[in-house]
Order: structure tokens, then sequence, then C-alpha cells
């Protein structure tokens, strides 16, 4: 089946894109960006990829904070972000800390500050600050944008990151399981006058806090899995290890209820342009029958190998005529 990459982004809110490293997903998302843009709607693409390959594509300066890409036509528009994970991780442990030591009696602010520093380097914490971020990203942008575009990290760590939405949440629920019992014990404990006013201020104060955070999920899990809302399309190069990390993508995706919206095959070789690309062509061919064969539900496009990297508004705009 022929995707219809124009159409599957104009129907939906959010539009997620992955795949193996290297096979230009940032080029792809940037490319169905300003398309959606170009048509009239609002966008905003989100790179989660450390690579920080966004700016070096539009050929100006896209960090942490939204900056204004291009305009276009009735009143439509595009704005990128790269979330810096190194940024994203300090900031979610300053935030963090500043809750603590907020919520903690003074004289244990020496042990929140040895905890977080220990933190900082924990496997999963830069996952979940960068989950954190794309949860706000994707509350504010449906709210602020009609389209919000984002190109992921490679294969393991995407279907890492759109798994952790059910793993924190349950996290979250559990903490307030535990804050309800603690309340409960603590009103009685108020009856006999051994809890003070300042102790009840900080536990509703935790609640509020672990409440918001569940909410957070809880949306973020609800975009992921409303396929009217929501898709993923896979950008994959026609070759054995990726369509092999391909299949395995799709799978992880379907057991996790996000729509598999379509696959791109980028840089596709030319089968007549002279002897070495016909043979690649050939080779190539012999793959995407492997990849059909194992998706044959999941529709698909071709976009061939160019002659120059699609840089910049105009080269982007180009990219995008292979879908139109």
């Amino acid at each position: 089946m022929l995707l219809d990459l124009h159409g599957l982004a104009a129907r939906r809110r959010v539009m997620f894109l992955g795949g193996k490293g290297g096979v230009g997903k940032t080029s792809i998302a940037s490319a169905v960006a300003l398309d959606q843009a170009r048509a009239g709607r609002r966008v905003l693409v989100v790179s989660t990829d450390p690579a920080h390959n966004l700016g070096h594509l539009w050929q100006r300066e896209v960090g942490d904070d939204v900056v204004h890409l291009a305009r276009g036509a009735a009143g439509g528009s595009l704005d990128g972000v790269e979330i810096d994970p190194g940024r994203t991780t300090a900031a979610h442990l300053a935030a963090v800390r500043a809750t603590l030591r907020r919520l903690m009696p003074e004289h244990l602010g020496g042990e929140v500050d040895r905890h977080l520093d220990l933190a900082r380097d924990a496997p999963g914490m830069h996952e979940a600050a960068i989950l954190e971020r794309v949860a706000d990203l994707v509350q504010t942008g449906t709210a602020d944008y009609d389209l919000v575009v984002l190109d992921t990290a490679p294969s393991g760590h995407t279907a890492r990151l759109l798994s952790l939405p059910e793993t924190m949440g349950a996290w979250t629920d559990g903490l307030l399981r535990r804050r309800d019992r603690s309340d409960r014990l603590g009103a009685a404990a108020q009856m006999l006058g051994g809890r003070g006013e300042a102790t009840a201020r900080r536990e509703a104060e935790i609640r509020s806090v672990l409440t918001r955070r569940r909410e957070r999920f809880a949306h973020l899990r609800d975009v992921l899995t409303d396929h009217d809302a929501c898709t993923f399309v896979v950008v994959l190069a026609a070759e054995r290890l990726p369509v092999l990390e391909t299949v395995e993508l799709v799978g992880q995706l379907d057991r996790l209820g996000v729509d598999v919206g379509g696959l791109v095959v980028n840089k596709r070789s030319p089968a007549d342009a002279g002897e070495l690309l016909a043979a690649r062509h050939a080779a190539e061919s012999a793959h995407l029958a492997t990849l059909r064969s194992a998706l044959p539900d999941v529709p698909g496009c071709e976009v061939p190998l160019l002659a120059a990297e699609p840089v910049g508004a105009e080269g982007l705009a180009r990219l995008a005529t292979w879908w139109r």
C-alpha cells in the first residue's frame, strides 16, 4: 500500500518519526512539518535526538527553547525546539531539589543534595527527564499548535521512551497510594494533637506535585494511544539492519497500542544511474521484499537518494514534493 504522508499528517495532531540512527529522520520530520505549515497549519517540530541535527538542517541556532523556523500560507507557521538531554536533566533535578528543599525539614537539606547529586547519573534519569519534557511539549503543543511533529532518538531509545509513560504513571500512582495511607494516619495523629499545620501544608503540596505529574503522564499516554490524534512513522534505509530493526520497532509499537501510520524508505538508490547504483538498487529491493513480507499491511513510500542534502526551507520543501 502506498503511504500518503501529507494526508496522514493532515489528519493528526501529533506525529512521531523514528527509526535507526543515520537514516534521515530529522530531514523527513522537518520536511513533513514544513509541508504542513505551508498548507496553513501551525506546527511545532521537536527533536529528542541527542545528535542535535535540527539546527544544522535549518542552518540556524535551534536550542532547548522554542524558536521560529518558517512562515507558511494562510496563517501557517513552523516553530522548532531541540531537547538538550543534559540541560533537561539539570533542570529536572533543580526543580526536584527546590521542591524537596521546600518540603523537607531544614536539617535534611544536605541529605537531599547528596541524594540528587548521586541521582544525576543514575540509569534512566536522562530518559525520565526527557520524558517529562516530551510530556510538557505534547501537552502545551497540542494546545498552542495544530500539529506537533517529534523527531525521536534511534529505535531502541524510542521504544523505551514510549513505554515510560505507563511505567512512570504506575510509579506515581504507587506514591500517591502511599500518600493516601500517610494522610489517613496523619489525620488521626492531628486529632490527637500530634501533627502541626505546617506538616499538613507540606504533605498537601507533596500530593499536589504528585497529582500534576500523574496527570501529565496520563495525558501523554492518552495521546500516544489515540489513533485518531497520534501516529508513528518509521523512517529507514533499504538495508538489512534498518529493515530488521523496523520490523522489531513496529512490533513494539503495536504492543504499546501506538498507531503505526507508515514507513518511509529514505535515500533509495536509483536503478538507472550507473552500474554501482543499479547493483545497490537490486540489493535494496531484496531487503524491501523482506520488509513487505513481514509488514504487508503497513503502507510505505520511497524517497530517492538526492544529489544534495536537503537543508534550509527550500531544500526541505523540495524533499516534501516526493510525497505530495
